[in-house]
């Protein structure tokens, strides 16, 4: 389930691109360890991954675990699974919320992935790797898998439907996505066609947006709202 829009002091955030899975593999002294990273939204979701993995590496000795929910990132949660304590669930954990995915207007450094749930497998080698080694594979198994992913921007966006004829739709929709808005479709009905919009949750770009839509419709165009979600977008690379 998405986050309420409503509820979240954030108006976006990263995360992983829906249907998509970030994996990564090393061997440090014989023990093997595989990271497995995938979007969630709930910690039923979080857990899932969890135990699709335990079933499916049931000869594996540790299944450790972490994950980061919310556009505020207010739940976190960790697990060692039989490691030492603080040697895997938290550097997994810390390698997520630490993970720079831009650059704010001041120079600082964005760290704001979230709905992401890390699972670390690991296969015993048969030689210990000490606290030290042990952070340090569990914390560039998740890293060295975020190297690999698919990330997104996650922005809270007002939603309207804008009405049309069905000889409008085509060219009204291409207009606006020329312009940079964001189409989420349009469907075609007997009595004519809707288009559906996702604008930023912000007053200016909302002015502009029905300024646009004035001017392409002639003045007939009327956006109707339809509420607010959180929409996907692409990420652009950190800076």
């Amino acid at each position: 389930m998405d986050p309420d829009p409503l509820l979240s002091r954030a108006t976006a955030y990263t995360t992983l691109a829906a249907g998509t899975e970030a994996v990564a593999e090393l061997e440090i002294k014989r023990s093997r360890f595989l990271a497995v990273l995938r979007r969630a939204g709930t910690e039923a979701e979080a857990r899932a991954l969890v135990e699709e993995l335990r079933r499916s590496f049931h000869d594996a000795r540790h299944h450790c675990s972490a994950f980061v929910l919310g556009p505020d990132r207010d739940v976190q949660r960790s697990s060692d699974d039989g490691e030492p304590a603080g040697t895997a669930g938290l550097p997994m954990l810390e390698a997520l919320v630490l993970r720079r995915t831009g650059t704010a207007p001041d120079g600082a450094d964005v760290t704001d992935l979230s709905d992401v749930s890390a699972v670390v497998v690991r296969w015993f080698g048969g030689t210990l790797l000490g606290a030290g080694g042990l952070v340090r594979a569990y914390s560039d198994a998740v890293s060295q898998a975020l190297e690999e992913a698919a990330l997104v921007r996650r922005r809270r966006q007002r939603l309207y439907r804008l009405p049309a004829s069905h000889a409008e739709a085509g060219r009204i929709e291409n207009e606006l996505r020329a312009t940079g808005l964001t189409v989420l479709g349009t469907s075609y009905g007997a009595a004519g066609a809707e288009l559906g919009l996702a604008l930023p949750d912000d007053d200016a770009a909302l002015a502009a947006a029905h300024s646009r839509v004035a001017a392409l419709t002639g003045g007939a165009g009327v956006l109707r709202p339809d509420g607010v979600d959180w929409v996907d977008s692409p990420a652009a690379p950190p800076a």
